[in-house]
């Protein structure tokens, strides 16, 4: 099972907030920083973050392990590429878990919010997620270790704010789609599922896109109960 973090995210998130506790007695989780963060190389050329590149990057890493098929659970940013997945490598994939992210056209003016924020430095960009979730000494050490450059670089990729609509009515695995009530983009996401034949769709009322997937509490049963009924539908298709 894959799990990609969002913009500003790190493998080791997973982690501290419990999905890795929760998940890896029944699935061996395979933990990626995506270009541009964490451990993975940190281009400044926003060429280089081309949505069909972020997608080939989840590929080579399952080809390096030689794993034919697996999950995938994406948030934000790592949803956004479990639908270029969906587009690019449908076939690799046994389910979709996509949280906080539609995936309509990414507005300009959210775009803009980003990228002045960037601007600041990570010190900004941390006091901003210190408002919104309770972190601890070591979360905060990773986030401030970001290359600002590099997220600004993957922000301003030629198709970062494309639509990803056409690929939804082609998605025929099992697919979880959640979101914060409470999220600018809830409206978005509820949409979707609408055009994903095997689409499920969970919302959390009251919390923002950051809460949401910090409140691993509430998210990890719905992913895990989705995850037993589409492992049972594997199984009967095989």
């Amino acid at each position: 099972m894959v799990l990609l973090s969002g913009l500003t995210g790190y493998l080791e998130w997973w982690q501290e907030l419990g999905y890795v506790d929760s998940l890896k007695d029944k699935y061996k989780l395979i933990l990626i920083d995506l270009r541009g963060h964490g451990g993975s190389d940190k281009p400044h050329d926003p060429e280089a973050y081309r949505l069909k590149l972020l997608a080939e990057d989840v590929v080579a890493v399952l080809d390096d392990l030689g794993i034919s098929k697996a999950h995938f659970l994406g948030y934000s940013m790592g949803g956004r590429i479990g639908f270029g997945l969906a587009k690019y490598a449908p076939a690799r994939f046994q389910s979709f878990i996509i949280g906080g992210q539609e995936p309509g056209e990414v507005s300009q003016e959210g775009t803009r919010w980003w990228l002045q924020l960037l601007e600041k430095g990570m010190d900004a960009v941390t006091a901003m997620f210190e408002t919104e979730i309770s972190m601890t000494p070591e979360m905060k050490t990773r986030l401030l270790a970001n290359d600002a450059k590099a997220l600004s670089a993957m922000l301003m990729a030629p198709d970062y704010r494309a639509s990803l609509e056409d690929v939804l009515p082609s998605i025929t695995v099992p697919c979880l789609i959640f979101v914060g009530e409470a999220d600018s983009d809830f409206a978005g996401v509820k949409e979707c599922i609408k055009y994903i034949r095997s689409a499920e769709f969970v919302s959390f009322p009251g919390l923002n896109h950051t809460q949401v997937i910090s409140d691993s509490h509430s998210v990890l049963p719905q992913i895990t109960k989705f995850l037993e009924n589409a492992s049972q539908k594997c199984g009967r298709e095989k």
